[in-house]
């Protein structure tokens, strides 16, 4: 099991920027593919975007690509969620998680995940 915590959601002007980042404990982390969802309420949780353990593959939904950059640094255990030209749309409870079947494919559904951290809050004004 991977322990996540979320840090760096606020308020935010439409057009601007926030750098979300989620710091791991547990010494599964370098291995662990690693995601970024979020969740309004009353809408299921949906993915925007996911890593794999080395980096070198990543994955987004059309409605953050271009906008959204997911990255990791494994010597810090912390995976990082760099969102640009926000959008009113885009306010959201941000949630990270860890992959957790163990597989060499990208998880990209929120049943891949098994470890999630608490959440944080990305309100972005019009």
């Amino acid at each position: 099991q991977v322990q996540l915590v979320e840090s760096g959601g606020g308020l935010v002007q439409a057009g601007g920027s926030l750098r979300l980042s989620c710091a791991a404990s547990g010494r599964t982390f370098s291995m662990s593919h690693m995601g970024w969802f979020r969740q309004t309420p009353g809408k299921e949780r949906e993915i925007v975007a996911a890593i794999s353990w080395s980096g070198r593959r990543t994955y987004y939904p059309d409605s953050v690509k271009g906008r959204f950059t997911i990255s990791r640094d494994n010597a810090k255990n912390t995976v990082y969620l760099q969102m640009n030209s926000l959008k009113p749309e885009d306010t959201a409870v941000y949630y990270c998680a860890a992959d957790g079947r163990g597989s060499v494919a990208l998880p990209l559904i929120r049943n891949d995940f098994g470890s999630w951290g608490q959440g944080t809050q990305v309100t972005v004004s019009s």
